[in-house]
């Protein structure tokens, strides 16, 4: 029904960027939010970033100032740029869409990502 490609993990050194993606495709009315989580090995996964569909943007406090979120609604993807890198952004990064089917007035539903690996070494 609603496929989630992303791309651009891999290994970086300390200090050095990445930028992530994340496209949707399938049967999509309008996305509602589009999200960024990510899983530690061995921790619980957390939200990293969102954004609406009005532009409003939330960061956790631990990626302020270093990652950015944005999206382009015409191709339906959401992007992360990581820069100053350290070695605890080091998880599978997952992207997390809510998307309508119909209306924007009806139910949302809730797709994520297959996961992307991101190794910072120091």
């Amino acid at each position: 029904q609603v496929q989630l490609v992303e791309s651009g993990g891999g290994l970086v050194q300390a200090g050095g960027s990445l930028r992530l993606s994340c496209v949707a495709s399938g049967n999509i009315f309008n996305i509602k939010a589009m999200n960024w989580y990510r899983q530690p090995p061995g921790k619980q996964r957390e939200l990293v970033a969102g954004i609406s569909s009005g532009a409003t943007i939330d960061y956790a406090d631990s990626v302020k100032g270093r990652f950015t979120i944005s999206r382009d609604n015409a191709r339906n993807t959401v992007y992360l740029q990581m820069n100053s890198l350290k070695p605890e952004d080091t998880a599978v990064y997952y992207c997390n869409v809510q998307i309508w089917h119909v209306s924007v007035s009806s139910a949302y539903n809730n797709y994520w990502g297959q996961g992307t690996q991101v190794t910072v070494s120091s």
